[in-house]
């Protein structure tokens, strides 16, 4: 069951993945693996066999269209460009809850962070609200780990867990500045 959610939870960010990156232009499925490479390399790096298992979905749901083209080489190539069915289902993916799951959340929220440019101010300050409330949330659950004295913590742990809650503290203050800019950008 797990695996099936954190399986879903992959598939639905390189969906977002493809249709943000090709929404202002189209690209073939080489480009976009570039795209995404270059903008959420430290988020995501998917490979052509995540890629065009993707890509078949999102026809399939009629997020965006394909059109092959010869090249002047000679060589056939195919555009994907988004529709607009897939720019209301890349606002959904952005705009939905994020994984319970801690492992996942830091690299989810990153990804969808970086792609709020696409959506309007109400809905960003839906997806800021989301991501900090989820993130003071695993905060207060690592330092409950911290404080419970029936958990025996070891050194080691303690470093890590530690250092976690600087991540979380970190992570709470980009999200609130990035509110404070969207409140302030009417």
């Amino acid at each position: 069951m797990l695996i099936n959610v954190i399986l879903w939870y992959i598939l639905n960010m390189i969906e977002l993945l493809i249709l943000y990156v090709i929404l202002k232009r189209d690209y073939t499925m080489y480009a976009i693996q570039k795209r995404i490479e270059e903008n959420f390399a430290p988020f995501a790096k998917p490979s052509f066999g995540a890629l065009k298992p993707a890509l078949r979905r999102l026809e399939e749901k009629e997020c965006l269209t394909s059109r092959k083209l010869m090249s002047d080489g000679g060589k056939l190539s195919v555009y994907y460009e988004i529709t607009k069915n897939g720019v209301e289902e890349l606002k959904r993916l952005i705009l939905e809850d994020l994984s319970d799951n801690p492992v996942q959340f830091l690299s989810n929220a990153g990804i969808k962070l970086s792609c709020a440019d696409c959506l309007n101010k109400d809905e960003r300050t839906r997806l800021f609200f989301s991501v900090k409330s989820r993130a003071m949330q695993f905060k207060m659950l690592v330092q409950n780990v911290l404080n419970d004295e029936y958990k025996s913590v070891n050194f080691y742990q303690k470093i890590i867990l530690d250092s976690t809650i600087c991540e979380y503290a970190n992570f709470i203050t980009i999200v609130e500045g990035l509110e404070k800019d969207n409140a302030g950008n009417s």
